[in-house]
């Protein structure tokens, strides 16, 4: 095989590990996805059925390291998180929209809320 065909070949098999996944929630026939707000998932979904509030820690910036309590206390504000369970019926999974700055950071599916 020569070279430019390799090198398509190549392209071609790593071309699905660049494609970016997002989930998005169909309701009612909208679709909520990443980046919504939560008025706009709240217009598209309704009302979930559970909500839930905590704060995040805050990790070093490129790093996956959470910055020490004592200092996060003390300068550093936490990441204020919001999941909203929606239960999508019989035979269907369990959606949980998780809201960072108050857009739509993820959407994730299950038989139960994690």
């Amino acid at each position: 095989m020569n070279h430019p065909a390799r090198l398509g070949l190549a392209a071609l098999l790593a071309l699905p590990a660049l494609c970016v996944h997002a989930e998005s929630l169909q309701c009612s026939g909208r679709i909520a996805a990443e980046g919504d707000s939560r008025a706009a998932v709240l217009y598209k979904c309704g009302r979930p059925l559970i909500q839930d509030q905590y704060c995040a820690p805050v990790v070093y910036r490129g790093s996956l390291q959470p910055v020490p309590e004592v200092i996060a206390n003390a300068y550093v504000p936490c990441q204020p998180v919001e999941e909203w369970l929606y239960d999508r019926g019989p035979g269907s999974m369990t959606a949980t929209v998780r809201f960072r700055w108050g857009v739509v950071q993820s959407i994730s599916y299950g038989r139960e809320p994690r």
